[in-house]
């Protein structure tokens, strides 16, 4: 088998099939670099695919305007097409919708920023974000970022809520992307045991320097996951003194968030 097989997942008898899922994970992971793009060096080492394979895809989206090269920097980003498809089918995710009431009032409650981020294959999705009136917000990441299950706080709560084979399978499958961020498999795999053991996940020291964060997974009514809710703010403001109140109150909106959700689907 060669790299190219071994990195696209499970071999695939239609040539053609396996050249769209080469190009759906090209596209994935230029969706990781926003507005920042990513360079054809990275998408090389993250895909596994070999660097012709990988520039051949990329050459091919351009010309179709679903992705697009900086003029200035190389690096590759989503292009217009991709957006203008998406259109479509806004209505696509109702969680949005359902749950922002509920996480603008969370924000209200504790003061800090509140984060709605939901699971899609191997990665979490920031969907949703509101500020709180403290005069400090951390606004650790933008709506729509993408980013490997379990960088961030956000993930690695979604994936304590899986079972540990799930669990460890996409932490296994995601091992190149995550040692991108430095993030080491084992490391992750033991806060997502000790977030499935608290039934929250929690970090003293956040993304950004001197910020926590704290992460809980919003659950549907047959248990499954639906999101995880995410307060960051200032390290004094997340200390083990005032984290009961903050998981109170998140535990509260996500119960409302998780029957609102069940009252739509009815």
């Amino acid at each position: 088998m060669s790299r190219d097989d071994t990195a696209a997942g499970e071999p695939d008898t239609s040539q053609g099939a396996q050249t769209v899922h080469r190009t759906m994970a090209i596209l994935r992971l230029l969706a990781c670099g926003q507005e920042r793009g990513v360079r054809l060096t990275d998408l090389v080492h993250m895909s596994g695919l070999n660097r012709p394979t990988v520039h051949r895809i990329l050459k091919a989206l351009v010309a179709e305007g679903a992705v697009e090269q900086h003029a200035d920097t190389r690096r590759y980003l989503i292009g217009p097409e991709l957006t203008l498809l998406g259109i479509a089918r806004t209505k696509r995710f109702p969680l949005t919708s359902i749950a922002g009431p509920y996480l603008g009032k969370l924000a209200e409650q504790v003061g800090d920023t509140a984060f709605l981020s939901m699971r899609h294959g191997h990665d979490s999705i920031c969907i949703g974000r509101k500020t709180g009136g403290h005069p400090i917000q951390v606004l650790s990441i933008e709506v729509g970022v993408r980013r490997p299950l379990g960088v961030g706080v956000s993930g690695v709560a979604l994936l304590s809520c899986l079972p540990e084979d799930a669990s460890e399978a996409i932490i296994a499958g995601n091992a190149r992307r995550l040692a991108a961020h430095n993030l080491d498999p084992q490391e992750l795999s033991r806060r997502v045991q000790e977030a499935r053991a608290l039934g929250y996940a929690y970090v003293r020291a956040g993304i950004m320097p001197g910020t926590s964060a704290l992460s809980i997974a919003i659950r549907a009514v047959d248990g499954e996951p639906l999101a995880a809710v995410t307060i960051t703010a200032m390290a004094e403001r997340l200390g083990p003194q005032r984290l009961p109140e903050v998981l109170a109150a998140m535990r509260e909106q996500a119960r409302l968030i998780a029957r609102h959700h069940a009252e739509v689907r009815q």
